[in-house]
């Protein structure tokens, strides 16, 4: 079946009963309604609070804190049971809040929609709610105008749409109701139809309503939205594998020390008192408190450098982008269409600065001589005709365009040049005009000269062109020659070639106004002017700065891939134009083809939102983390489906914002960049405090293994494990996730997505380094057994291991500030944090080991300071350790 933008205006009318003039009446509106269901875009049953609360709960490492919390009300240790759970349950608020928060993209997209429609129903015109609408209806459209529903246009007086939420294009599409489009045209293609949620801008039309609520464009968008499932990031993977690793391990390890201890006769309620503070030890359970605290940090500094980060895990799955596809309008580009080149008939014309403001200037090209006049009569005529055959006004002091965003371009060009349209317009005032025609591609307008009457015409170059009978040169018409005609085509594609819009620009002196298009002949050709949606100035820096850190940035656009592709090679994205595909040589690859074409090809243009998806997955099938950016509507699912959705703050649509995991204020893709390292800085830090982590934890858990494997004394009791686990792993764990970033993090590549957070070097470095903390405590303790004597001579000896594993996991803590640079690199106090968390643990630990009070709870001896020599030279041992497993990674 045919699509109604391959139907002619008279099957549309025919299939659905209607009337151009009169419309349909209310009875069949009711009717209508009743089968089509009201305009609305709809919403799947989301899922309650309750049950999105306790879907929070099945997660691995959950359930192993909630098993942790368990283990110390069962030894005693209540407060520390009241902490667990409470983390626990503060982190299934905040993942209920942000799961919430991000399903509200569908109600912004919803919200679009337009309130009220001016509509044709029994021969009157009458406003109606746009829920009202239903196929058939015949919509009245004027300049300013939201369409109200999907529309096969009937008639369109120089209408033009901006689309540029739905499709990505920078210029309002013109419109031609009595075309017929060609079969499986792109949206940007079908120039005979109109699409709910975009906007009139010129121009007046009436359409008849062929798709209303889902059936809509943007309703597919809807679907697409609600179709995407969000997975896991890249660091809750990880933290999953890591919790079951851990669980595991840990109460693997756990069972054999009970089970020595039972073969050893020890009572069985000390041996699972051991256990179980063994148990709780080994799982770190304020791994998710430490994580949470350091990407909300993170997100802290990114606000500064204009990121706002939706999701904790977001700031570190940036910071493992391999591939960014972007949004070219608005995010590569200003958005802004800006002239940057000029062909006087002779002479070619550089035009410096971007976007509407009036800073710059035009210089001819290839002049080196600075004394050489910037100008020509041609080019002064020519600015002229652009300021004043033009209904754009620059809005004063904001660097804002009101009006035709082309038009714009030759106001902003004009006012380079010293020719404000204030000025112009005061003296040369309009008397008469032929508007805009989009089939002779022609405006025309008339001026009052103090040498007469002066008409300015611009339009398409060829057409202009054909009009033209003379051409300006040296101040005055001549005869326009075929070799002239020849050099002006040429120039014409050379601009085409450059992906430059061009106009041509021309006028005449007739002796009155004659607002008839017959006089629209005989003109005086002035030149050619090309503009173009200009690349940001720091974009191309931005990509260049991606490369170097292994990051591949892909274009996907709706403008046509000759554009495209200029503004890629403009930045660095591509080199030449075959590294680049459009929709329709997309659509003609299958899953698997697209995902090899996408592992080389940059540029993708002419896409519709289906084909934003395809990319992204196309892109995540290949292992890649993928990051999309963008800003309108149609960038919503691919945003939702990509690993990292980047929405543009400023330009960027509600349901675009609320379907990203992170908003740029500035809608500057460089900023982009300082996120990336933001994020890979959080990420190797968050590897640092688990690597030191695991191996203060590990080397505790090989200490009593040791220990008892020997058949020695238990070295530790459960309350020093218990002190341990508090003061070593909360304060200087939190300050390593703080470490500054290292030099040259932005020269790396990006790390592998699937590998685990502890890899096979980290393996290696946290068994070493926990070997190496287990032997410096057990020798400590078998050196205190031997030297003490007396009845208090196992605590002696027990708090001389108490000691030696305290300072010796602190002074770890300074070694695990890099896991490549050794500690004589380093600044040693330039983490202030770590220096005060040192001092502070020292502190506890002098507390229980000096304080009467505490003396008996913690079983502790008060040492002298010559009895602590070789507790404290021990102590040095894991800081070795740490250093050797550096070196031999």
């Amino acid at each position: 079946m045919k699509a109604f933008y391959e139907k002619s205006i008279e099957e549309v009318v025919k299939e659905f009963n209607t009337y151009m003039d009169q419309g349909i009446s209310k009875e069949e509106v009711s009717k209508r309604l009743k089968e089509y269901g009201e305009n609305r875009l709809q919403e799947n049953e989301r899922r309650g609070i309750l049950q999105m609360f306790l879907d929070q709960f099945k997660d691995f490492l959950v359930l192993i804190l909630i098993g942790a919390s368990i283990v110390s009300m069962a030894v005693g240790e209540g407060t520390d049971a009241i902490i667990i759970l409470v983390i626990v349950i503060l982190n299934s608020i905040l993942g209920v809040f942000q799961e919430n928060r991000a399903s509200n993209a569908l109600k912004a997209l919803k919200d679009m929609a337009a309130p009220q429609a001016k509509v044709i129903r029994e021969g009157n015109l009458e406003k109606v709610s746009s829920s009202e609408l239903v196929p058939g209806d015949v919509v009245i459209l004027e300049a300013g105008d939201y369409i109200p529903a999907d529309l096969r246009l009937v008639q369109s007086v120089n209408l033009k749409i901006e689309e540029a939420a739905l499709t990505g294009e920078s210029v309002p599409v013109e419109k031609f109701a009595s075309e017929v489009v060609e079969e499986n045209a792109g949206i940007g293609d079908r120039v005979n139809s109109a699409f709910m949620s975009t906007v009139v801008t010129y121009g007046r039309g009436k359409g008849i309503v062929v798709g209303t609520g889902m059936n809509t464009e943007i309703g597919k968008v809807a679907s697409m939205l609600e179709a995407v499932e969000e997975g896991a990031t890249p660091l809750q993977r990880k933290l999953d594998q890591l919790g079951k690793l851990l669980g595991s391990v840990c109460l693997g390890i756990c069972a054999v020390i009970f089970v020595l201890g039972l073969l050893r006769g020890q009572e069985i309620i000390e041996i699972f008192m051991t256990s179980v503070s063994l148990a709780v030890a080994a799982i770190p359970e304020g791994l998710p408190t430490v994580v949470t605290v350091v990407l909300a940090l993170g997100m802290q500094k990114m606000i500064k450098k204009n990121a706002i980060m939706k999701r904790l895990g977001a700031v570190e799955t940036l910071g493992s982008t391999t591939v960014i596809c972007t949004d070219k309008t608005g995010t590569l580009t200003q958005n802004k269409m800006t002239v940057v080149k000029v062909f006087d008939g002779e002479n070619l014309w550089n035009v410096t600065g971007r976007g509407y403001t009036t800073e710059g200037e035009i210089k001819k090209e290839n002049s080196s001589d600075i004394t050489e006049t910037q100008t020509s009569p041609a080019l002064e005529r020519l600015l002229r005709a652009g300021v004043l055959c033009n209904d754009a006004y620059l809005k004063k002091g904001a660097d804002e365009i009101i009006g035709d965003p082309t038009e714009g371009a030759l106001v902003v060009l004009g006012a380079k040049g010293g020719y404000p349209k204030e000025t112009l317009m005061a003296e040369m005032p309009r008397i008469g005009e032929i508007p805009f025609d989009s089939k002779r591609k022609l405006m025309s307008t008339f001026h009052q000269h103090r040498e007469g009457i002066v008409m300015y015409t611009k339009g398409a170059p060829d057409v202009v062109l054909s009009r033209c009978k003379y051409i300006f040169k040296d101040g005055n018409p001549v005869e326009l020659t075929e070799q002239d005609k020849g050099k002006i085509m040429e120039q014409n594609h050379s601009f085409a070639n450059e992906a430059l819009r061009v106009l041509a620009l021309s006028y005449k002196m007739p002796k009155e106004v004659n607002e008839d298009v017959e006089e629209e002949q005989d003109l005086i050709f002035l030149g050619l002017v090309g503009m173009i949606d200009p690349p940001r100035d720091e974009a191309k820096e931005a990509v260049s700065i991606c490369k170097k850190a292994g990051i591949r940035v892909v274009m996907i656009t709706g403008d046509h891939k000759t554009t495209g592709s200029a503004i890629g090679k403009a930045i660095g994205i591509i080199d030449k134009d075959e590294e680049a595909l459009d929709g329709k040589e997309i659509d003609a690859l299958s899953d698997e083809a697209l995902k090899e074409k996408v592992k080389r090809v940059n540029v993708f243009a002419r896409v519709s939102p289906e084909h934003k998806v395809r990319l992204v997955k196309a892109v995540k099938s290949n292992g890649e983390i993928a990051a999309m950016t963008g800003d309108g509507v149609n960038d919503a699912p691919a945003l939702k489906q990509a690993d990292i959705g980047i929405a543009m703050g400023i330009t960027g649509t509600d349901v675009a914002k609320e379907a990203a995991d992170m908003i740029l204020t500035d809608d500057n893709f460089a900023s982009i960049v300082d996120a990336v390292e933001e994020g890979r800085t959080i990420f190797s830090n968050i590897r640092k405090f688990v690597g030191f982590l695991l191996s203060c934890n590990i080397g505790e858990l090989l200490l009593i293994f040791i220990a008892m494997l020997f058949g020695s004394e238990v070295p530790l009791l459960p309350i020093h494990l218990l002190w341990i686990n508090l003061i070593t792993d909360a304060f200087p764990a939190f300050s390593l996730g703080v470490e500054p970033k290292e030099e040259g993090i932005m020269e790396q590549p990006p790390r592998d997505p699937d590998e685990p957070i502890v890899n096979k070097k980290m393996g290696l470095a946290v068994g070493i380094q926990s070997i190496a903390l287990a032997l410096a405590a057990l020798f400590s303790f078998w050196y205190g057994r031997n030297h003490f004597t007396g009845e208090d001579a196992l605590s002696a000896a027990r708090t001389y291991c108490f000691i030696t594993l305290v300072v010796g996991e602190l002074l770890r803590a300074y070694s695990a500030r890099s896991e490549e640079r050794m500690i004589y690199r380093m600044k040693i106090f330039s983490n202030m944090f770590l220096n005060i968390s040192v001092l502070g643990s020292l502190l506890l630990l002098m507390a229980v080991v000096y304080i009467p009070a505490l003396q008996p709870i913690f079983h502790t001896v008060p040492l002298s300071f010559f009895e602590l020599d070789m507790a404290l030279i021990f102590a040095i041992i894991p800081l070795i350790g740490g250093e050797i497993a550096k070196k031999l990674k």
